[in-house]
């Protein structure tokens, strides 16, 4: 899978706005076949910062999200909210899904 992780520091202004400004982005991608996960998160440090956790099957599966009409929109349409150019880290990993952290384990009963 193409396990991306990425941080957006959007402008003040449009910050508590940020999931209503995306969202027609992260709808769209989210029914992208090949998506497995498309889930942003708010600092609780920098209330600007949103980081953006997402996941495609493969490769084909990135390349189609980064060739698809709602990707060339949210590169027209979100820039001019961001503060900066959003930094992000992007690796592919031989699995197809969130493993358990099993030095955290939860046992019965919480």
């Amino acid at each position: 899978m193409i396990f991306i992780t990425a941080k957006f520091r959007v402008r003040p202004e449009h910050a508590d706005r940020w999931p209503e400004i995306s969202a027609a982005f992260t709808e769209a991608t989210r029914a992208e076949p090949g998506c497995l996960w498309f889930d942003w998160s708010r600092s609780v440090d920098d209330p600007t910062e949103y980081v953006l956790v997402e996941a495609f099957r493969d490769e084909e599966a990135g390349a189609a999200h980064v060739r698809s009409q709602h990707f060339r929109d949210a590169q027209r349409t979100l820039p001019p909210h961001l503060a900066e150019t959003p930094r992000i880290v992007n690796t592919t990993l031989q699995q197809e899904d969130w493993s358990l952290l099993a030095e955290m384990a939860v046992q019965d009963g919480g």
